[in-house]
């Protein structure tokens, strides 16, 4: 039979030996207290919680891994005094860095713990709308600051009120150093406070060459992913001390503005004569518009000729009159666009390019190629039709038309 005192008597002999036994025993209890605490741990936690939220295992993993480190390291500090023969000051050490390793331990499975709260948040409907990213990151900041001065002060065998203490001439520093984050912090909260930014929203800053959609909202940083695929970086801090656009209301009425001119040439500008104005009259959707004009005119010439004035003083109807009539009824009866919206057809200030005759309305959709294509067919369809009102188009001349001049 085995006789564990008298082994115990000849390792006594060797002091060194039963040490390092000891050390390795120590360990070993440490690693399979790890072992098996990770495992139960896991297990436990998963039944208790459940599988309510996708991928919790995972999720959950890093936060474990962390937390159970603290166990061997509790074994370690406890059980290195029952270690024979160790010196006052590896004793002090060992347990010293134990002391330290728990604490790292906990810090790391709390900012663990942290992010797994953030990305349960980002699924639900409510992260659409206000992001917590920067507040963890803020806790996240001051957990390990907290962490490192506690670290400091077990690896020194010192209170930690006396780094605390120390820390107050240093105040300058740390402003300096943390200046960005106390920036971007202040800036965070008022960015989610007057729900100026969203992940998800279309912004353009112009002055950073950003255009695109806003992809996720941290504490230091912005990024933007922008039409061309690339990403750009803002700093949080400049959402506030800068401009942006940000296109989300635009998004959020259902309709997109157009907001385009045709550029008439200002010569091709003439009245109608009545075969013209009677033969415009096809045009369905300026036939009241014209009997209209009409009734009104020929009351309004009547009064001129009973009362002698000349003939130049009558009213008359113009081309670009009825063409701007057809434009807008056009757009009235267009089902694409907005008719709650703002509808507009108008003249503005002519320039030596021509007169532009601007449209101002809003399509009945945000998406960005079917307004484009809702655009381009209207504007398809009011290029096409201009000649039939005897209109043209100012163009510069090209190439081909200075081709086409003959000689004198």
């Amino acid at each position: 039979m085995f006789n564990f005192d008298a082994m115990r008597e000849r390792l006594a002999e060797f002091p060194t030996a039963e040490m390092l036994i000891g050390l390795c025993l120590l360990v070993l209890v440490a690693l399979i207290a790890d072992f098996v605490v990770r495992r139960v741990l896991t297990r436990l936690i998963l039944k208790v919680v459940g599988r309510a939220v996708q991928d919790l295992d995972v999720l959950l993993q890093p936060v474990v891994r962390s937390f159970t480190r603290v166990v061997p390291a509790i074994i370690i500090y406890r059980g290195i005094g029952g270690v024979p023969h160790l010196s006052p000051g590896v004793f002090t050490l060992i347990q010293n860095v134990a002391g330290a390793f728990m604490i790292v331990a906990v810090a790391v499975g709390i900012g663990a713990a942290l992010d797994m709260a953030n990305a349960i948040y980002a699924r639900s409907p409510r992260a659409h709308r206000r992001s917590i990213k920067g507040y963890l990151q803020v806790l996240k900041i001051v957990i390990y600051a907290v962490a490192t001065i506690l670290v400091i002060a077990a690896l020194i065998d010192r209170s930690p009120l006396l780094l605390l203490s120390g820390l107050g001439a240093l105040a300058a520093v740390l402003m300096l150093v943390f200046k960005d984050t106390i920036l971007s912090l202040v800036a965070s909260v008022q960015l989610n406070s007057n729900d100026m930014l969203r992940v998800g929203d279309w912004i353009e800053m112009p002055q950073v060459n950003a255009d695109g959609d806003v992809i996720d909202i941290a504490l230091h940083t912005v990024k933007v992913q922008n039409w061309d695929k690339t990403v750009t970086t803002i700093p949080t801090w400049r959402m506030i001390n800068e401009s942006y656009k940000n296109w989300r209301g635009m998004q959020e009425s259902g309709g997109r503005r157009i907001k385009r001119a045709l550029l008439i040439d200002q010569t091709s500008a003439r009245f109608l004569t009545e075969a013209e104005r009677d033969r415009m009259r096809r045009f369905l959707l300026i036939d009241d518009y014209l009997a209209d004009k009409a009734v009104e005119m020929a009351d309004w010439n009547a009064k001129l000729v009973a009362a002698g004035r000349d003939p130049v003083n009558m009213r008359r109807s113009t081309n670009i009159g009825a063409f701007r009539a057809y434009v807008q009824n056009y757009l009235e009866n267009h089902p694409r666009i907005r008719q709650d919206m703002t509808l507009l057809v108008r003249q503005l200030q002519p320039t030596e390019t021509g007169l532009p005759l601007e449209i101002y309305a809003f399509t009945a959709t945000v998406a960005w190629a079917e307004y484009e294509a809702i655009q381009g067919d209207i504007f398809d369809h009011l290029l096409a039709i201009l000649p039939e009102f005897g209109l043209r188009l100012f163009q510069s001349p090209s190439g081909a038309d200075f081709g086409q001049l003959k000689p004198a």
